[in-house]
């Protein structure tokens, strides 16, 4: 009997150590921190560039590596408008002097840059919308300009005026085909915050210009729209403080891998339209047989600017979401970036070492968006993502 108990106390001792140990296993297994769910990122994004002055927008790269990039006259201290990166640190390209705002010789000096674009004839072309705070261009002061990368000397200045430009015009953004013509076609979004969109197309050799699809609803903005960053609504404050928002019009442009066919979008919408560029050319076609030749090629999400490839790949950045997209073959739309970094991916620019280029600005964190107080964190960013593709490279 003594034998039975002292087998059974040994026996029950054993399974209660058993159970203390599977228990003790158990605990051990859901105490250990799990990793707690987070927003998915998407694709490697690289920093190539960190700024801690004033907040860029436009971004380049030249067939032999150097990059460019440029400052609008928003409202920061902005002592020059282009740049170069060099050696980690931007520098006023073409020079100091080129860079300060001379209002009485507009045409003469740069006075607040949207946009640069390095071609593939080794030149630095150099938006200027001419109108510091968007604010009606100053006469003189809208034009698009040229810069021998060689030299570093300007060689070509085509001066905005009306009827192409409006009194409410704001030149945002330029593609190149240079088959046309003696020198070549230029392509240019008007993205007016308070008159009509459009497409101004220029001749690079004469300096004429001319616009399309002024009005339509495929360059003007989506009035239905509220544009959603950073879980709060992208809207400013109007009148009686009544905050309204944010209507950009037609603002990022890319040209097709065979420059047959125009892509573009307003600022305030969600939708990427298409129209063939010999109609954009042909300056006796009339506006209804433009607008019908307009395809609304649908949702794409909210982009700001716009880039192509010479695969015939469009690239869109989406600052609703953080993201860059990739329109595919099919018609569908594919993230190739999503990251929390990428805070308003404005300039999109393919380089010839196989990666897009992008800047994030922050730009819906400025003042204007939050009753005054400018929520933007330094530095902003120049990023980019290996895309395998060249750029669209339209010559003779």
């Amino acid at each position: 009997m003594k034998k039975y108990l002292a087998m059974s106390t040994r026996t029950l001792a054993v399974a209660a150590i058993t159970s203390i140990v599977a228990l003790a296993g158990l605990v051990s297994v859901d105490a250990v921190a799990q990793p707690k769910a987070t927003e998915q990122i998407i694709g490697s994004v690289e920093t190539v560039h960190e700024f801690n002055d004033a907040m860029p927008t436009g971004v380049t790269r030249t067939r032999d590596g150097r990059l460019f990039v440029n400052y609008p006259r928003w409202g920061d201290d902005v002592p020059f408008t282009v740049g170069e990166i060099v050696g980690g640190k931007v520098l006023a390209y073409p020079d100091v002097q080129f860079n300060r705002a001379d209002i009485a010789h507009a045409e003469r000096s740069l006075i607040s840059v949207q946009s640069v674009v390095a071609d593939s004839r080794n030149r630095l072309w150099i938006l200027d919308t001419g109108a510091p705070k968007f604010a009606t261009p100053i006469k003189g002061g809208a034009k698009l300009v040229a810069v021998d990368l060689g030299t570093n000397k300007v060689i070509k200045t085509i001066v905005f005026a009306a009827p192409a430009l409006l009194p409410t015009s704001y030149v945002n953004d330029v593609r190149f085909d240079f088959r046309y013509g003696k020198e070549g076609i230029a392509y240019l979004t008007d993205s007016s915050a308070n008159g009509p969109g459009g497409i101004i197309v220029a001749d690079l050799a004469s300096g004429e210009a001319w616009r399309k699809l002024t009005g339509d609803p495929s360059t003007g903005v989506d009035s239905s729209m509220i544009a959603i960053t950073e879980g709060e609504a992208l809207t400013t404050d109007g009148p009686g403080g009544k905050r309204m928002p944010l209507h950009i019009a037609s603002d990022g442009i890319a040209i097709s891998a065979d420059g047959a066919t125009l892509y573009y979008s307003p600022l305030s919408s969600r939708h990427l339209y298409s129209v063939p560029t010999a109609l954009l050319r042909d300056k006796s076609a009339s506006e209804q047989a433009l607008s019908a030749a307009v395809r609304d090629l649908g949702e794409k999400g909210a982009s700001d600017g716009l880039e192509s490839d010479a695969s015939g790949a469009v690239y869109a950045g989406d600052y609703e979401h953080n993201s860059i997209r990739k329109l595919l073959p099919d018609g569908t739309w594919q993230t190739i970036a999503h990251d929390p970094r990428i805070l308003w991916p404005d300039t999109l620019s393919v380089g010839n070492d196989g990666y897009l280029y992008f800047t994030a600005n922050q730009l819906h964190r400025q003042a204007m968006f939050h009753h005054g107080r400018d929520l933007r964190q330094k530095p902003y960013t120049l990023f980019r993502i290996r895309i395998d593709a060249a750029p669209v490279t339209l010559d003779r």
